[in-house]
Parts: C-alpha cells; sequence; structure tokens
C-alpha cells in the first residue's frame, strides 16, 4: 500500500509540473468582450498584440509579408474564414488593414473569405 501512495504523488507531481509548461495560446492577448457566438471553419489565425505586431499563426509578421502568407495559405480555398484575434487596445485601422487584405485577396481571386474578429465572454 505504500508504494502505491509514492506512486500515485509521483504522478501527481509529474502532472502538476507538465501542466505549467503548456501554454495554449503562444501569443497573450486580452480580447474584447462580447454576447454573441459565430462558429465557421477555421481557415487561418491573424493575430495582432497590444504592441500592435502582427502574427500569422505563430510567426510575427509585416503588412507586405501577412498579404503574401494570407494568399498562400488560402489558395485552393474558395470560401474560409480568417479569425482575427486582436488585443482589445489595438485601434481599429489595424483591424481594417487585415479586413483590407483579406478583400484585396477576394478581389483578385473570386473567392469569398470572411474575416471574423475573435471575442471573449462578458464575465458577470
Amino acid at each position: 500500500m505504500a508504494s502505491m501512495s509514492d506512486l500515485v504523488f509521483l504522478l501527481l507531481i509529474f502532472f502538476m509540473l507538465t501542466s505549467t509548461l503548456v501554454a495554449p495560446n503562444a501569443i497573450k492577448l486580452l480580447l474584447p468582450s462580447s454576447d454573441s457566438r459565430t462558429m465557421a471553419p477555421q481557415t487561418v489565425t491573424v493575430y495582432i498584440n497590444a504592441d500592435r505586431q502582427l502574427f500569422l499563426e505563430d510567426e510575427p509578421v509585416d503588412l507586405d509579408a501577412l498579404f503574401s502568407g494570407l494568399t498562400g495559405r488560402l489558395q485552393g480555398h474558395t470560401e474560409g474564414a480568417v479569425v482575427l484575434r486582436a488585443d482589445q487596445s489595438v485601434p481599429v485601422q489595424y483591424i481594417v488593414n487585415v479586413i483590407d487584405l483579406v478583400e484585396n485577396i477576394n478581389s483578385s481571386n473570386q473567392t469569398r473569405h470572411k474575416v471574423i474578429l475573435a471575442t471573449q465572454p462578458h464575465r458577470r
């Protein structure tokens, strides 16, 4: 019985240590709050952090690299969703820049991709 309790404590310590090393989102964001829920097939994720840096998935990019990266990742899809995860402190102009890029891709490739702004539920 004593060896069983030792094993349980070792497993507990192992899981506690490994769970603190796992980070679900590498980019820290404070998303805006909303009550609405929209589910869409996610094709690509774009992040804008509080320092106004752009990320395509996990790679830091500028606007030109974002355009070419989105074009490459959306190629072959006629419809899809670009999920935009922007920190709530980001000015609207940065969000509009990403929407314009997707619209430029849509007009040049005759596709219908849309941009979805990710939010978090209201805290009550």
